[in-house]
Formats: C-alpha cells, sequence, structure tokens
C-alpha cells in the first residue's frame, strides 16, 4: 500500500488545500490538496489493481483525502449489497465533512433491486445524535429515493428530523427542493401545510427552490411571499 501513499504525496498542491480547508471548515482532518475527479481516478486503479479491501485497513484517518479515498474505493467495488452496507456501517463513522458525505452517497450507485434493503439500513441513521450520520442518511434519501413510489416516505422522513446541526438542517431544505422540482406539486402541498420544518430550513427550502432554474418564475414569486 504504499505505493498508494506515495501516488497520495506526488498530488498534494497546498493551495488547492487552503482553499478546500475554507470550504469544509467542519472538518478536522488534515488537507493534501487533492480534487475528486483526480481522487475518483485513483479509487477506480484501487479497486481494480490492488488489494482494496488491505488499502482500507491500512488508510490513514487523519487526512481528508485518505478518508474520501476510503469511500469512493467502497463505492466502485464490485461486492454484493449485503457486503457493501457492512462497509458503508463501517465507513459512516468516519464522515466528518458535507464533501465527504456528498461525494461518497451517489459513488454507491445503489440498484433499483436494492433500493428497499438500503432504505431499511438508512432508517437508525435517521434518528442518530450524531450530525453527519443524519446528513448521510438524508443525502442517500436525496440521491436515490425522491422517486414515484418513495418520495411521499421522504417527505415523511423528512418531517420528523429535528437535529439542530446546521449540515442537517441545508441537508433537509435542499431535499425539499429536488422534490419542489421532481414533484412540485407535492411539495407545495407539504411546505403550504402543517409541516414541522423550523425557521431557518423553511426559509432555506424556500430559497434554493427559488435559485432554481427548475422552478416556473411565476412560482418563485409565490415562494417569495411563503418566507417565515
Amino acid at each position: 500500500m504504499n505505493s498508494i501513499k506515495q501516488e497520495l504525496q506526488n498530488l498534494i498542491d497546498s493551495e488547492y488545500a487552503k482553499f478546500n480547508q475554507k470550504l469544509c471548515p467542519d472538518t478536522k482532518k488534515k488537507m493534501l490538496g487533492i480534487r475528486v475527479p483526480v481522487l475518483r481516478k485513483l479509487a477506480q486503479k484501487i479497486v481494480k489493481e490492488y488489494n482494496w479491501q488491505e488499502f482500507l485497513k491500512q488508510a490513514d484517518d487523519n487526512y481528508f483525502e485518505e478518508v474520501l479515498l476510503q469511500g469512493l474505493v467502497i463505492g466502485y467495488a464490485k461486492i454484493p449489497i449485503d457486503e457493501k452496507l457492512e462497509y458503508i456501517k463501517w465507513f459512516v463513522p468516519k464522515i466528518d465533512s458535507w464533501a465527504i458525505s456528498d461525494t461518497f452517497c451517489p459513488t454507491l450507485k445503489i440498484k433499483p433491486q436494492d433500493l428497499p434493503k438500503v432504505w431499511e439500513f438508512i432508517q437508525s441513521y435517521l434518528n442518530a445524535s450524531q450530525e453527519f450520520y443524519v446528513r448521510f442518511a438524508i443525502i442517500m434519501m436525496l440521491d436515490y429515493y425522491i422517486t414515484d413510489e418513495y418520495v411521499d416516505n421522504v417527505i415523511e422522513k423528512l418531517d420528523k428530523i429535528s437535529h439542530e446541526g446546521y449540515y442537517v438542517k441545508m441537508a433537509v431544505a435542499w431535499t425539499v427542493c429536488e422534490i419542489g422540482i421532481k414533484f412540485n406539486e407535492k411539495a407545495m402541498k407539504y411546505l403550504k401545510g402543517e409541516n414541522h420544518l423550523d425557521k431557518f430550513t423553511f426559509n432555506k427550502a424556500l430559497q434554493k427552490m427559488r435559485e432554481s432554474y427548475r422552478i416556473d418564475p411565476k412560482q418563485k414569486e409565490i415562494l417569495k411571499q411563503m418566507k417565515r
């Protein structure tokens, strides 16, 4: 695994590390300054050419990029869903940044036949006390479950989230916005009804919808008047 660590060292960009640190002030990990597309290529190489399980065991959790690389490797690994869920369970406690969570989740590429099992898997994370456990579960809903079959369940789950973490609130707002884009009638009914969103999250959801080019200008005016 020394060759992988050497590759990471060769990719260090100190100036980008400073920039990325400002984007991810929540993480306590050290920044090397390696861009996500580069890490994706390296993760795919690890899965194809190395013993990726051994890499996961030896990876250094003190570095932001090395933790993210672990998540990407798990996402690209061609393994059965039950095994993948075990690796996800192992990885989630390492998440301490919106950037890791939001890059990790879509990389998992959950197959349609596995959605029911993964839905059950993420439920306990929605009720967790740890901010990024909850963020992980919300982003999973955002990435995979805003569909005809699941959207009503997603709205119900979002409405029950009461975590005070900033990154949880922002994830809820973002997901409500996405529902507003894909299932506009359902989102508007929810926002106009007796929802349990706090003022900050409610207004952020409206803001994100108003900022979206996929929302009709006339509706943006209505959303503007709904601000609490």
